[in-house]
């Protein structure tokens, strides 16, 4: 029977306006990246203003490249070849630009709200309530825009790439849920539903993997129909594919607690990700190998194209963080590199190697089609582009692996006496400026790489035809649902079911089935991981006396929070003798009972906070806040006048207070005058700095703040703490 040819037209004013987006944005989130990279060894540069403080901008900074630059970028991708791989439109074009002026609206709603300290605080999940509704609402239209086009598509067998966007759709719907459920308090303001260990862990299953499943397997999917376009070869192994993809998406889900290894979290659960993400590095690799090969016998092409290069450092760097990945998750690496730099120099390669080369050499592949010029207006300037990057990352990563292993082995030195040999945290830190520094310079390069771009693509549309078509394309019609199609299992022509691939042929061409398996991949993983640590009591076991925090010191709290002190302070003592010798006794998991959200903190810039209750007189936190230097002379914090300035919003206490009590916190009676109760401990603490010479600071949020860092790491100790 003759097959209809059917005609339609692509989409692509979607692509040219996500395109237009990832250069935009990128520009932005780096540069935010460079004004921080200067403040760690400038700390002036935040000029006394609270939107413009390391840590209110570092938050922007992160969600700006991950969401903004390669959020778009992946929408700009998967938008053009999902089209040419299933030969269809895109189910609906009015989802296509609600999609797009959504989240560009979303990002443009976090650029306004972090830097004013409304932030969850937790990592790669800042944003607050409001927002996180219209990030779920979004990602629903883009779903139903993708599925709707998979089911009209006129191409039976589904690709590789498509595969990858099936994952990344259902996974992170999944993760950024149930990461996010929070109860709100006020109109910016809410707490989340877990607590302590368990909060701990829902964020690192959450984090890891939107690394996993926003910043790999959607760039999977990317470097499977870019890169073979690129170079005019077919992908190199169709079982390695299949080999890939599975075992990421099975893999991957497993593998979050490897951040919290020495932590209050059960060992289980930190070795089990440990063991899963040693797991990662087989196929990971085998996706790098896939990619590279691809190019075997192009070589020469390599040398003359500017995007095969990009393409190049990219897959290459996905190697390197892939392979290191899984050593940081070993117990005896993480134990030196946790709470370092050299995390930071992981991630960045990963961002801006992988991730960052990627989404360049994609744009300048689809600039020249997208407006139909034929060429990128200056190869010369993409040349430079791609050197610009390339120095400026291995300067930047060269740098913050040297000052993440110099901070690691500094901080577990001890001299000949058996004492630290480095006692003042600042020591380490003064030892690390020549290495901010060249990775500021390395951060410079690479913005000026992500500049060329945008005047190259700007000079590009200038060379376009005024009107610009959707491109023409024809293609068979799709008849029945694929079943004749699929291999006997019997009987003469019958496929050796056992050795061959003929099952995963069919499953395909069924796209429903097939995102079913996805899902299923996901949830199981999940499901196995998350499960115990939320049954099993024994997880966590309490502390008597570790009791809620006063309405004034949870208003502290999110002070503490809202100013992001989170970016540069953990609040976790591991049990090693270094860190107890230096902090004080080593953190339990019941202390953390009534933290929402947990504050224990991926970096340390600055020394651990949990055992600060009472080291301090309140005058000393009072003049620290002000101006950290009178304190600390070799600080590089900046200062916070304004803590001391700004009122407290005694208003708010109250519906805080009865959030967290619809959330199990036990108050008892203080939840009938949570706001007087607040009061009156503000009144003994400010009357407490003027007693030891301080001004007078009644009703001030810098009070606020000194009540929940003087009971910081207290209530494992019997009686009252002095400076409480």
């Amino acid at each position: 029977m003759e097959q209809r040819i059917e005609r339609f037209r692509y989409d692509d004013a979607v692509v040219r306006l996500f395109t237009g987006a990832t250069v935009i944005w990128g520009i932005v989130g780096m540069l935010v990246g460079v004004i921080i990279a200067f403040q760690l060894f400038m700390p002036q540069l935040s000029f006394n203003l609270p939107w413009l403080t390391f840590g209110r901008l570092r938050p922007l900074h992160t969600n700006a490249v991950i969401f903004a630059f390669a959020g778009n970028a992946i929408f700009a991708g998967m938008y053009y070849s999902t089209q040419r791989l299933l030969k269809a439109r895109m189910f609906s074009d009015l989802l296509s630009k609600i999609h797009f002026w959504g989240w560009q609206l979303i990002i443009v709603s976090a650029a306004i709200t972090l830097p004013l300290g409304i932030t969850q605080s937790k990592e790669y999940a800042e944003l607050e309530w409001p927002i996180d509704i219209a990030v779920a609402l979004i990602w629903v239209v883009f779903a139903i825009n993708f599925f709707g086009t998979m089911a009209k598509r006129r191409e039976r067998h589904l690709y590789v790439a498509i595969w990858f966007y099936i994952a990344t759709i259902i996974a992170i719907a999944i993760l950024y849920i149930f990461n996010n459920l929070a109860l709100p308090a006020l109109m910016f303001k809410s707490y989340s539903l877990y607590a302590g260990v368990q909060d701990a862990f829902m964020q690192w299953w959450y984090g890891h993997n939107a690394v996993a499943f926003f910043l790999t397997t959607p760039f999977l999917g990317l470097m499977y129909y870019f890169l073979p376009k690129a170079a005019d070869r077919p992908v190199y192994s169709y079982k390695l594919s299949i080999l890939h993809f599975w075992s990421l998406v099975f893999i991957y889900i497993w593998a979050g607690p490897h951040h919290l290894h020495y932590t209050a979290l059960p060992e289980w659960a930190s070795t089990l990700g440990m063991l899963f993400s040693l797991m990662l590095w087989m196929p990971s690799w085998g996706g790098m190998i896939n990619g590279l090969l691809t190019l075997r016998g192009r070589w020469d092409r390599v040398a003359a194209d500017p995007v095969l290069k990009f393409f190049v450092v990219a897959v290459t760097f996905y190697g390197m963080s892939t392979f290191e990945g899984p050593m940081l998750s070993i117990k005896s690496v993480n134990s030196l590199s946790h709470y370092t730099d050299w995390t930071i120099a992981h991630v960045h390669s990963g961002a801006l190697g992988w991730n960052g080369f990627l989404a360049f050499g994609m744009v300048y592949w689809l600039l020249p089609r997208l407006y139909k010029t034929g060429k990128v207006w200056s190869h010369k300037m993409m040349e430079l582009h791609f050197w610009l990057g390339t120095v400026g990352i291995l300067l930047y990563i060269v740098a913050i692996y040297s000052a993440g292993v110099t901070q690691g082995l500094m901080w577990r030195a001890f001299d000949a006496t058996g004492r630290l040999a480095y006692p003042d945290f600042v020591e380490t830190v003064m030892q690390l400026m020549p290495m901010y520094m060249v990775r500021a310079l390395g951060g410079i390069l690479y913005i000026t790489g992500a500049i060329l771009a945008g005047v190259n693509m700007i000079m590009t549309m200038r060379m376009a035809p005024a009107k610009l078509e959707d491109p023409e394309a024809e293609a068979p019609a799709l008849i029945g649902d694929g079943s004749e199609l699929d291999p006997p299992r019997e009987g003469r022509g019958a496929i050796a079911w056992t050795t061959s691939l003929a099952w995963h042929r069919i499953w395909e061409r069924k796209g429903v089935l097939f995102t079913v398996w996805v899902a299923i991949s996901v949830a199981t993983a999940s499901l196995f991981e998350i499960i115990p640590t939320f049954l099993i009591k024994s997880n966590v076991p309490t502390i008597a006396s570790v009791k809620p925090y006063t309405p004034l010191e949870n208003y502290g709290r999110d002070l503490y929070v809202a100013e992001g002190c989170y970016n540069c302070h953990s609040q976790m003592i591991r049990p090693m003798r270094h860190e107890t010798e230096r902090y004080g006794e080593y953190s339990k998991p019941g202390e953390f009972v009534y933290d929402r959200p947990f504050q224990w903190g991926s970096r340390r810039i600055g020394p651990d906070l949990h055992r600060i209750g009472g080291k301090y007189p309140h005058l000393w936190h009072v003049r620290h806040m002000e101006e950290p230097r009178s304190t600390t002379p070799q600080s590089i914090m900046p200062p916070y006048p304004w803590l001391a300035e700004n009122d407290i919003d005694y208003e708010t206490i109250q519906p805080r207070i009865d959030a967290l009590l619809m959330l199990g916190v036990p108050y008892g009676d203080v939840v009938n005058n949570a706001e007087q109760v607040a009061r009156d401990q503000a009144k003994q603490i400010a009357d407490e700095i003027v007693a030891q010479g301080g001004p007078d600071l009644a009703d001030k949020d810098i009070v606020a703040l000194i009540a929940y860092l003087q009971r910081l790491g207290t209530d494992i100790h019997s009686g009252d703490t002095a400076g409480r």
